[in-house]
């Protein structure tokens, strides 16, 4: 059984999860810094890259299992037209002042 987004318990984090869902790349890119980072199994890699390759043009979907770390930290059933369906983790850094994820870590669950 997923969480909805709007369970979930970080309003920036929810907004990602709604972004990502949505395919919505405006939404997405303003729940993000300007100089925000991320990685995949452990290697950084371009944001605007690799989340047009693994998010948008490849439908991407986050069913999030459970939460940790006061919502920053997800579980989620994670597909896209590529890979298929695989269970991912995902944590996440909020910029201070908490209205934005500066860096974002996924890998294989």
């Amino acid at each position: 059984m997923s969480i909805a987004p709007a369970k979930l318990s970080d309003p920036v984090v929810a907004a990602f999860v709604r972004a990502v869902n949505a395919h919505d790349k405006e939404a997405f890119r303003a729940v993000l810094t300007g100089d925000a980072t991320m990685s995949d199994d452990g290697s950084d890699r371009d944001v605007e890259d690799w989340t047009d390759r693994e998010i948008f043009s490849s439908n991407g979907h986050m069913d999030v299992e459970s939460e940790a770390d006061g919502g920053r930290a997800l579980v989620v059933g994670y597909r896209n037209d590529t890979w298929g369906e695989m269970r991912t983790a995902w944590r996440f850094t909020i910029a201070p002042g908490g209205g934005k994820i500066s860096r974002f870590e996924t890998g294989q669950a």
